[in-house]
């Protein structure tokens, strides 16, 4: 028969193996650095916006206004 402290040693150490693994898994993953390269992409998609409306609203004035 297996004595208890064997048993909870067995226990403990089936319990860290499944906390860790998780863990391991993220530590591998490299699906998380494209991510944080995606920040530094949206500063110019957002001035590429800006101008494509101001150049739009330019067009508009020189609609209105014909000289």
């Amino acid at each position: 028969m297996i004595s208890r402290i064997a048993r909870m040693s067995l226990v403990a150490f089936i319990s860290a193996a499944i906390g860790i693994a998780p863990i391991s898994v993220m530590a591998a993953d490299p699906a998380p650095a494209p991510a944080a390269a995606s920040p530094a992409a949206v500063p110019t998609d957002k001035s590429a916006e800006k101008k494509a409306k101001k150049t739009a609203k330019k067009e508009k004035r020189q609609r209105r206004s014909p000289k």
